[in-house]
């Protein structure tokens, strides 16, 4: 096995699990989440894209419904001892074999808790699980149970996201060394993500984004290049990644000389990162840090070009988004607790004047302040024309 993670962590990361699933009364998990089951057991793979699922009961057991491309993928990265193979044949719905084999643990009847809100799960699936299970055990909808537990780091993975956060600087520095007049956005591309793959590090779970001249306007990724200009603006958002624990970061860099409304747009973004660092704390919320964000912003008119909501929890995250729960919008009322990693971002975007401004970066929470785990200066980024 090649596990990431000493034993003992696995085992404090199952009784934090069991506990929970002793509050809600629940005698099994069906997880479909990637992130829960590498969180739980160390199996790590991207064929969560086809069926496959784990169940933990409440009595010690744990099982890996799966393909046969990847009973050695869970062998090898895992310490789930009990693999089970779902077949590929004519009509057969791998829902069948998973209640055939519910019924084998003797879980007919049993309150079972599932996860529906993943991307691992297709709406075909969630509607199959209905159909098939609904007479068959009392199901519910358990999804936020482990996201919630993932919420909070250990030591080990806090390691991780650290050693994440330097592949992330690296990786700007790279990127920034590319950026000029004639470059191409493709080989800043490649130095961004070549120098976190040389240090040992992953692919992300997104793609990084990259976008120049009005293209710096969007906030995802999208196919096609363009070659820098004289004066330009270029938005980056990119994340180091090492064991799939991931550290994002967000800039936008001038060629040449900024324009008056780049420099109203990121003195408006760097007095918002201010204040969402203020009440990025115990004892606040997700709410009160997207209205710290938004108060910034709209005192200096930034209302229309901002977005609705300016952050979100990191960790280890799998295709297709690096982004977790919990998230900063209006409202939310999860509270902020120690040892979060979470993604701030400040985005602006006035599509009028075509101009971009963005700044973000990844902290770490603590008792009192947040701990910002990048070493970057927050200064605007001017390369000469």
């Amino acid at each position: 096995m090649a596990l990431h993670f000493e034993p003992e962590e696995f085992d404090q990361r199952r009784n934090r699990l069991m506990a929970e699933m002793a509050k809600r009364k629940l005698d099994a998990m069906v997880l479909f989440a990637q992130e829960s089951m590498y969180w739980l057991t160390g199996y790590d793979t991207f064929g969560f894209c086809f069926f496959q699922c784990l169940i933990v009961t409440s009595d010690d057991r744990t099982v890996l419904l799966t393909r046969s491309a990847d009973q050695r993928q869970a062998k090898q990265t895992s310490n789930i001892k009990d693999i089970r193979i779902w077949i590929d044949r004519g009509e057969a719905s791998p829902v069948g074999q998973l209640k055939d084999m519910l019924f084998d643990m003797d879980l007919l009847g049993a309150r079972i808790g599932l996860e529906f809100d993943t991307h691992g799960m297709t709406g075909k699936i969630g509607i199959e699980i209905q159909e098939e299970l609904a007479s068959f055990a009392d199901i519910c909808d358990e999804s936020p149970l482990i996201p919630a537990l993932r919420a909070l780091k250990s030591p080990a993975e806090i390691g991780y996201i650290r050693k994440a956060a330097t592949l992330a600087d690296a990786a700007y520095e790279a990127g920034l060394a590319e950026i000029k007049p004639g470059a191409d956005e493709a080989g800043i591309l490649a130095a961004m993500q070549g120098v976190v793959l040389q240090g040992d590090g992953d692919y992300p779970a997104n793609d990084f984004v990259i976008g120049s001249g009005r293209d710096a306007l969007l906030c995802r990724y999208k196919s096609g290049r363009r070659q820098l200009q004289d004066n330009d603006q270029v938005t980056l958002e990119w994340a180091g990644v090492f064991r799939h624990y991931h550290a994002a970061l967000m800039r936008t860099v001038i060629i040449g000389r900024p324009t008056d409304r780049h420099m109203e747009m990121y003195n408006a973004a760097r007095e918002a990162l201010s204040a969402v660092e203020a009440v990025l704390m115990p004892g606040r919320t997700f709410g009160d840090v997207f209205d710290a964000h938004a108060g910034a912003l709209d005192a200096h008119d930034m209302m229309p070009h901002r977005l609705n909501t300016c952050g979100y929890s990191l960790g280890a995250r799998f295709a297709p988004s690096w982004m977790d729960t919990p998230m900063a919008y209006k409202g939310n009322k999860a509270g902020i607790q120690p040892d979060m990693t979470l993604f701030v971002h400040m985005i602006l975007m006035d599509s009028v004047t075509e101009t971009a401004m963005t700044l973000g970066q990844t902290y770490l929470t603590t008792s009192a302040r947040p701990e910002c785990l990048s070493r970057l200066p927050l200064d605007l980024a001017v390369k000469s024309g």
